[in-house]
């Protein structure tokens, strides 16, 4: 079944619309299964090799999101 137009919406047929999803967000953020945002460190790919080892090791591991993002990047990702 179609969704209904502006036209012919009834309270019967009328459906929420989509949320889209942020595709930039969705690329950078990892969801865990707790519901935790997790993003890549900063600096990481560019200038590697004049970087110390110690550095580079570190820039693999995922990183929480700040408390201050939470909020704005939950909403970019609303099925996450």
């Amino acid at each position: 079944m179609a969704a209904p137009t502006i036209k012919n919406r009834t309270k019967k047929n009328w459906q929420m619309p989509k949320l889209k999803t942020h595709k930039g967000a969705k690329a950078r953020i990892h969801i865990t299964g707790s519901g935790k945002l997790l993003r890549r460190k900063r600096m990481s790919s560019h200038l590697r090799r004049k970087k110390p080892t110690k550095v580079t090791r570190k820039y693999s591991d995922k990183m929480a999101v700040d408390g201050a993002d939470y909020k704005r990047l939950h909403r970019m990702l609303p099925y996450g």
